[in-house]
């Protein structure tokens, strides 16, 4: 499994949990992987490892792309494939230390797939916008 498809999969397990309001967390990545039949050990690694780190910071996360939106929109206005998309690629960039190119490179490429027609313009400005400061 490559990189684009983890992440891939990390993302609709990130949407997944934001329409659910799950609270066991971890009975949810376990349920993933297993309903997926992710058998690669790096791939539900990094599964875990973003969803966890995602929950543990999720006040900053929120918060970033919070200032980073323009003046009339707030976060609750974002949609849901939009805000999960950000949330994965927030992380990536401040506490996985993907270079921020290819995080946002993928978020885009994940927002053509899933989003509505303008996310993909949204997500990376939202991103670009986090980057520059």
């Amino acid at each position: 499994m490559n990189r684009s498809a983890i992440r891939e999969n990390a993302f609709k397990l990130i949407y997944s949990l934001e329409i659910q309001k799950e609270e066991n967390i971890e009975e949810q990545i376990q349920l993933f992987i297993e309903s997926n039949e992710i058998k690669d050990i790096q791939a539900q690694k990094y599964i875990k490892d973003v969803i966890l780190g995602i929950q543990e910071k999720q006040e900053t996360i929120l918060k970033n792309i919070e200032q980073n939106l323009k003046a009339e929109w707030k976060l609750n206005r974002i949609s849901k494939i939009d805000l999960s998309i950000l949330k994965l690629a927030i992380y990536e960039i401040k506490y996985n230390e993907i270079p921020y190119k290819v995080a946002i490179n993928e978020a885009v490429e994940l927002a053509k797939k899933y989003g509505e027609d303008k996310s993909k313009n949204f997500v990376n400005g939202v991103l670009a916008s986090i980057v520059n400061k």
